[in-house]
Formats: structure tokens, C-alpha cells, sequence
């Protein structure tokens, strides 16, 4: 196995996802886009569904790392791993703590101190 490869365990929506995808004769996954294209649909995709925010494959990326992961627990050595990155350093940019994850965080320690 490469070394910079790791066995992922997928959710079950990915997997949903993947098999809605299945193409036998292609070697990939899913369809393969240029960056560039992938942008553009996220922008359709924010259109639709009245996001305000400028969707981009990085900013999708940072709320993998912090909404999905970080804020529901996934220790940041796992997110790590799941972005790909050799450094636990380099995952801690995205690691900026929310407020609230601050405040549930410093709640769940009163709890188990009391």
C-alpha cells in the first residue's frame, strides 16, 4: 500500500453517494472535474439553495474539517488523517474553535468535575 494512502471508513450517505456514481469501465470513483468546474457547480448548488455564502471546493473542505468533524467531536488527529495531512500542524488552521464548542466543551468538564 502507498504511504500516503489510508483505508477510510465511509458514512453511509457517501456510500449512497458512490453507488449512485458506480461506472465499471471508469477507474475512478466519481466523476472527475477541474477544479474550476467543481467551483462553478458549488455556485449553482448556493444559488438554489439561497446560501449567501461564495461556495468553493476549499471553503467545502473547511466545513468538512470544522462543522462536520471538529464541532461534532472527531478528535483533530483523526480529522488529520481524513484531510490528508502529514502534519497535525497543518490540520490546526482549520481548528479555529467555535464559541459555542468552547462553551459545550468547558460544560461537559463542569459536569464531569462536579
Amino acid at each position: 500500500m502507498n504511504p500516503n494512502r489510508s483505508k477510510i471508513p465511509l458514512l453511509d450517505r457517501a456510500c449512497s453517494i458512490l453507488y449512485k456514481y458506480e461506472n465499471p469501465i471508469s477507474e475512478f470513483l466519481l466523476p472527475v472535474y477541474s477544479n474550476q468546474k467543481t467551483n462553478s457547480y458549488l455556485k449553482e448548488i448556493a444559488e438554489q439553495c439561497k446560501i449567501p455564502k461564495k461556495l468553493s471546493f476549499h471553503v467545502a473542505r473547511h466545513t468538512f474539517a470544522t462543522t462536520v468533524t471538529l464541532s461534532n467531536g472527531v478528535p483533530i488527529e483523526t480529522v488529520s488523517k481524513l484531510l490528508g495531512h502529514s502534519k497535525l500542524s497543518t490540520t490546526q488552521i482549520y481548528a479555529r474553535v467555535i464559541d459555542q464548542k468552547l462553551v459545550d466543551d468547558m460544560d461537559l468538564l463542569q459536569t464531569k468535575l462536579s
